[in-house]
C-alpha cells in the first residue's frame, strides 16, 4: 500500500509517501511545501494545493494520512492551519483518496512510543524507521512521514 502523509500548514505543509505492507516500509519521497509569506492568504493555499496535485499525479497513492487540528493558542493560527488542512483534504478527494486523521498525541505514540515526544525524537525514530541515511527535514516533511507511519501501523486494525 502506498501512504501519503500530510503536515499541513499554511508557511510549510510536509509530505511523505511511502510503501508499506504494514510491517516494513519504504520511502518513496518526501519534502515540503513552502509558501511565500507576503504573499496574499488564498494564493499561498493555491500554491499548497497546486503542488500536491503535481505529486499526486506523479506519485500515485492509495490513502492519505493528515494530521488533525490541534487545539492552538492562536484562534488565527488554528483557522490558517484548518484551510491548509482543507485544500489538502479536496486534493484527496479530486485523486479518490481514502482519507485518515490521526491527532498529534497519536502519531507520537505510534512511532516515538511517547505522545510528547519532541521534534528530534520524531525525526530520529522516522530516519530509522525508513532506514533514511539522515536525518529528515524539515521537520515538516519528517512529521509527515510520521503520519504516513502512523497510518502504517494502523493497517493491522484497519484492514
Amino acid at each position: 500500500m502506498r501512504i501519503m502523509g500530510i503536515d499541513p500548514g499554511s508557511g510549510g505543509t510536509g509530505y511523505g509517501i511511502i510503501d508499506t505492507d504494514g510491517s516494513s516500509h519504504r520511502i518513496v519521497l518526501y519534502g515540503a511545501i513552502k509558501t511565500n509569506a507576503k504573499r496574499p492568504f488564498h494564493e499561498r493555499l493555491l500554491s499548497i494545493h497546486s503542488e500536491l496535485n503535481k505529486i499526486l499525479l506523479h506519485e500515485k497513492a492509495d490513502v492519505l494520512a493528515i494530521e488533525e487540528v490541534f487545539h492552538a493558542a492562536n484562534v488565527q493560527s488554528a483557522l490558517r492551519l484548518g484551510h491548509a488542512r482543507g485544500v489538502a483534504l479536496l486534493a484527496a478527494a479530486q485523486h479518490g483518496l481514502d482519507v485518515y486523521e490521526y491527532s498529534p498525541l497519536e502519531i507520537k505514540s505510534a512511532v516515538v512510543g511517547y505522545g510528547r515526544a519532541e521534534k528530534f525524537q520524531i525525526q530520529t525514530m522516522v530516519q530509522l524507521l525508513l532506514n533514511l541515511p539522515e536525518l529528515p527535514t524539515p521537520d515538516h516533511a519528517a512529521d509527515a512521514l510520521a503520519v504516513a507511519l502512523c497510518h502504517a501501523n494502523r493497517l493491522k486494525f484497519i484492514l
